[in-house]
């Protein structure tokens, strides 16, 4: 009986070492040190002249979209499996390019040797979750709702300025109502607390610092002081 026992201990054991370890690779950072010295990988694209290949976004929308196949639930897998071959192993004759753009771009250079088997499929996996069309619509609402805002706030929310700050509400810095209540008839103050930072101004800081933004543009602290001030 205990031999028996120790016998399915030792298979047990045998069997989890042998399983395949989980890829605990990141997916979005290879893609940036990997990928984006060619493609661009914004989401949506920004498109230029002078671009040596296309658009990650329209790469994954292409490739997805040319996978033969009845079982939708095979069309990434399939898209994954594709990808991995082409980028090792190039050719116009796998390539669902159409002839303006292998014009325009030319064949992918194999990256054999330049991006290993896991790192690849560590990529594509982040590469079709990422790049999809429901994604891509979640993002240009995003971007819609900013482009709608005050260029003082758009100014805000880029520089994290909302995460010491509220309109209304005191957090860790004083809301900007406070701001601007205090420094109405010296706007000067606030530019110099933008640019230099500042500390134990606002007793309801409690004497956390506000950190200098001394790299913002002159127009960049006029607009943020507009939209203080606008408040």
């Amino acid at each position: 009986m205990l031999k028996t026992f120790l016998l399915l201990v030792v298979l047990l054991l045998l069997s989890a070492c042998s399983e395949k370890p989980a890829n605990t690779l990141n997916g979005k950072k290879l893609l940036e040190q990997k990928c984006a010295r060619c493609h661009n990988i914004d989401l949506p694209p920004t498109f230029s002249e002078d671009e040596k290949a296309p658009p990650m976004m329209a790469v994954a929308f292409h490739i997805k979209g040319f996978m033969d196949t009845s079982n939708e639930s095979q069309r990434v897998p399939k898209a994954i499996e594709f990808v991995k071959d082409y980028v090792i192993n190039p050719s116009e004759s796998k390539s669902f390019c159409d002839k303006e753009s292998m014009l325009r771009y030319g064949l992918m250079p194999s990256q054999k040797g330049l991006v290993k088997e896991d790192e690849l499929e560590a990529i594509t996996d982040y590469m079709f979750k990422h790049f999809t069309q429901e994604n891509l619509t979640k993002k240009q609402a995003d971007l819609n709702r900013l482009a709608a805002m005050p260029k003082g706030k758009r100014l805000a929310i880029k520089y994290k300025c909302l995460g010491c700050h509220r309109i209304d509400k005191n957090i860790i810095g004083p809301s900007f109502n406070s701001i601007a209540l205090q420094h109405k008839n010296s706007k000067q103050s606030i530019r110099n607390s933008i640019l230099n930072g500042s500390q134990n101004r606002y007793k309801e800081s409690k004497g956390v610092r506000m950190p200098a933004f001394s790299h913002l543009s002159e127009e960049e602290v006029n607009e943020l002081m507009k939209f203080c001030f606008s408040l």
